[in-house]
Parts: structure tokens; C-alpha cells; sequence
């Protein structure tokens, strides 16, 4: 059965946090200042005596603390168990970060203005490793008690169509959660769906005070809806909570809110984690900055690169093309010309033996060299690092007709290389598939999912030539 002592767990969490990222001030401390010291000319000087000071260790103190309740306003000790270890580090990164600022005010305040920027970096280092390793750890211990069948989460689930084997598909793919489905309440048996039938929706009172389950999934479809008001009377008289699937699931995004307007509740249904303003600024603020190294680490290879393009054929070197981008707005990408110049720039599919591609010009592609001064593009703010190819208005125009949501990857700016680039959809590849890979980006993406891309585009393949012809 589900564990009762869920309060007592995050209590725990809380106080180890504390422990962890002041051990990792105290840690700091002593590194810089007994080893970092040795490595300056001089010594420590009078910098020793600040991290001596007890004002020096209540400001520790108070900054773990600090954070600790960071962690908690921002729901990092939440109960459930969807909320996955990559969003939870991700938030614990920047909240460190943002503490840190938060530290420095406090050493002001204190007249602790000689305190050691070595010491600041490493509390960054050694409390964010700290807290994050102590996630792994106590993550890799809950799914190993879960495989053991220890802190389940027995549920009961109502429904027996297509939002119920939606439901049951999703807890099949991710069996570490700990969910197990007791049994299923429908009109009629479903035996496709392999679980254990448990009668019709009337039985659902007599089935919770026969079963002990800690959730009752409700996954009714559209003509079922009338039967919600008794499922969540039985639910309420029994206190078991509930969950619902709701059977337009399928246009919903991957994280809907909420708002509410007096007594009604409205779904947003096309917000994208970049409506969030923090989000935009720390995206924007990581491309202004990547793309800058960057630019300054490929301006050798780009001068070479443009000689080579000057003398391999006729015609500028950087090739202008109209694409869309944010919120539909037309912007000039950059692009080494890797072609002879020809008509059907606007509209053509280039592929990977096209006979107007120049000798040189197939070299710099199968390296992806041609796509380097789209770099300035982001620091312009027409594209970002990772995102969405940016396609031509006359495909924008064509498929916004014919794919579902396609215009839902304008949300956002246009990338370098993307989710569905290194899942191999570049080029002339399924437009729908790539649609959906791109979809998913938008609505569930992180830092930490950005650096897994571009991470992958650098070991695992290459930026993308998915352009059309020039």
C-alpha cells in the first residue's frame, strides 16, 4: 500500500538538504583556505579571517536554510511521482544560483565585503552536487524497493476505453513510478486491455470497501461523461483520491494550467514553458552567451570556409533565404552557399547528391560547416541554439494546411539543430513525424534538455542540412 508517512520523508528531505549545502559551505571554506591560499602570492591574508568569522557561518547557515525554503515554495518536495529527477535538478541548479545572489546581499548587510569569490564558486559546486547526487541516490533506492513490490501505489481504475488504455500504455512504459492497477470498472469487459475486470461502474462503492486502493483513476470517455458526478460521490465517500484522464487528452499540452475566471476554470490548451518569462529570459540568455564562444571559437574555420566558397564557383558567399520564425515573422537566415546559384531557392528539397552542390560545397555539408554562420542569427535573436528548423514561407503556407498544430512550432524561435534533427528528421523525411518531434519539444522543454541536444548534435551527428535549394 501506498506509504502514509509521506510528510515525515519530505521533512527529511528537507533537514538533509540543509545539511548537505552547509557541509558544502563549510567545505568550500576549507578548500580555498587551505589549499587555494597556497597557490597565491601572499597567502590568504585577511580573507582567512572573514571565513574564521561566526558572522561568516551564520551566513551560511541562513543561506542553506534560505534555499532549503526555495526548494520547498518551488515544489521540489512535492509527493508525486511524475514529476521526473531531470526537472527537479534542473530547478534545484537555478535556485542555487539565484541564492547565490541572495548570499552576496546578505554579506553586504553584514559588512563581509572581502568575502572570497573562490569560495562563492565553490559553494555553487559542491551544494548543488550534493543535493543533486543525495536525488540519484534516494531515486535509485525507491525504485529498487518498487521492483520489490515495497511502496507501490494501488489504483483502481474506472473506465474501460481508449483514455483507459491510454492510461495503462503510459504505466507500462514507465513501470518505476510504482503504479500498479488493481483492476478496472467499465460498461462492458475490455479483455484487451489486461487487467482485471471488476464490474460494472454501479459496483464502484462495493469495489472500495472491498479493495484497499490509494487512487482511483477515472478515464471515462465523452459519451460516459454523466457518470462523473456519481464516480466522484463514491470517491468522496470513501476519501480515496482521485485522478482523471481526461478523454481530450489527445489536445492537450504536455504541462496544461489552469486559470480561474469567478466560479470557471479554464484549460489552457497551447501554453508552451515559454510563455513563462523566466524561461524566455534564461533561454535567450544561454544563446546570446553560446552563441557568442561560439562565434569567437569557429571564426578561424569560418574564414577558411568562406575563401573556400569565394573560389570553388560564382556567386556571394553567404547565402540570404527567407524563413519564418517567431510568431511567424520572417527573418534572413545565414548560410555558407554550398551550391551553384540556381531558381528554385524558395521552394526546392535539397538532397545529398544534388548535382548543383559545388565539390567544396559537398564538403563543407557533410561537415555542417555551411550552417555555422546561422550563429549570428542567434545573436541577433532571429534564431535560438536549439529549436524547430525554420522553414520557407511556401512550405509554411503548404503544410499549415495539411499537418494538425503545425503552426504551434512558431511559439517559439526557430533552432540551430532540434529535437527531431537528432532523432534522424532532417531533410526529406516524414514532415508529420517531425512536426510531432517538435511539438514535444516545445512543451517540455528544459536547460537540461537543451544541453542533451546539443550535446547529442556534437558527439552524435551533426547540425542540420535540411535546407532547401539554393
Amino acid at each position: 500500500m501506498l506509504e502514509k508517512n509521506q510528510r515525515f520523508k519530505s521533512l527529511l528531505y528537507v533537514l538533509a538538504d540543509a545539511a548537505l549545502l552547509f557541509i558544502g559551505f563549510l567545505l568550500a571554506n576549507y578548500i580555498r583556505f587551505n589549499y587555494v591560499r597556497y597557490f597565491e602570492p601572499g597567502g590568504a591574508g585577511p580573507a582567512l579571517a572573514v571565513a574564521r568569522d561566526p558572522r561568516n557561518i551564520i551566513a551560511g547557515l541562513a543561506t542553506s536554510l534560505v534555499l532549503v525554503l526555495i526548494y520547498w515554495v518551488a515544489g521540489i518536495y512535492s509527493t508525486t511521482r511524475l514529476r521526473g529527477l531531470a526537472e527537479r535538478c534542473t530547478k534545484i541548479a537555478v535556485i542555487n544560483a539565484a541564492g547565490l545572489l541572495i548570499f552576496i546581499g546578505a554579506l553586504y548587510l553584514m559588512h563581509l565585503d572581502d568575502y572570497s569569490r573562490i569560495v562563492l564558486a565553490l559553494f555553487y559546486i559542491l551544494g548543488t552536487a550534493g543535493v543533486v547526487i543525495e536525488r540519484m541516490v534516494l531515486r535509485w533506492v525507491d525504485r529498487a524497493r518498487r521492483r520489490k513490490g515495497l511502496g507501490l501505489r494501488h489504483i483502481l481504475l474506472v473506465g474501460g476505453g481508449k483514455s483507459a488504455a491510454l492510461y495503462l500504455r503510459a504505466l507500462e512504459h514507465n513501470p518505476y513510478y510504482g503504479f500498479v492497477v488493481d483492476g478496472y470498472l467499465a460498461g462492458t469487459e475490455e479483455p484487451g486491455l489486461g487487467v482485471r475486470y471488476m464490474g460494472s461502474y454501479d459496483a464502484l462503492s462495493a469495489r472500495l470497501d472491498e479493495v484497499a486502493v490509494d487512487e482511483v483513476v477515472v478515464a471515462l470517455e465523452a459519451d460516459e461523461i454523466e457518470l462523473l458526478p456519481h464516480v466522484f460521490a463514491a470517491c468522496d465517500k470513501n476519501g480515496v483520491r482521485i485522478t482523471m484522464v481526461p478523454f481530450y487528452s489527445d489536445y492537450l499540452p504536455a504541462r496544461p494550467t489552469i486559470d480561474v475566471l469567478d466560479e470557471c476554470k479554464l484549460i489552457n490548451v497551447r501554453q508552451t514553458p515559454f510563455d513563462n518569462l523566466l524561461n524566455a529570459a534564461v533561454k535567450r540568455g544561454l544563446d546570446i552567451i553560446g552563441s557568442l564562444i561560439l562565434i569567437i571559437l569557429t571564426s578561424p574555420v569560418m574564414l577558411v570556409t568562406a575563401i573556400g566558397v569565394k573560389l570553388s564557383s560564382p556567386g556571394p558567399v553567404i547565402f540570404r533565404q527567407e524563413r519564418i520564425g517567431l510568431n511567424k515573422k520572417p527573418f534572413m537566415m545565414y548560410k555558407f552557399r554550398s551550391m551553384r546559384v540556381n531558381v528554385q531557392q524558395e521552394t526546392g528539397w535539397s538532397t545529398d547528391c544534388d548535382p548543383r552542390k559545388t565539390h567544396f560545397g559537398s564538403f563543407i555539408r557533410k561537415f555542417s560547416l555551411d550552417e555555422l554562420p546561422q550563429f549570428f542569427n542567434v545573436l541577433k535573436g532571429d534564431m535560438s541554439l536549439v529549436g524547430p528548423r525554420p522553414e520557407v514561407p511556401y512550405h509554411v503556407e503548404h503544410f499549415k494546411e495539411e499537418i494538425p498544430r503545425y503552426l504551434v512550432r512558431q511559439q517559439v524561435r526557430p533552432g540551430c539543430t532540434g529535437w527531431a534533427q537528432i532523432h534522424g528528421l532532417r531533410g526529406d523525411t516524414d514532415i508529420a513525424e517531425r512536426i510531432r518531434y517538435d511539438i514535444w519539444y516545445i512543451e517540455n522543454w528544459t536547460v537540461a534538455l537543451d544541453i542533451k541536444i546539443i550535446f547529442r548534435t556534437v558527439f552524435g551527428g551533426k547540425m542540420v542540412n535540411d535546407e532547401k535549394l539554393q
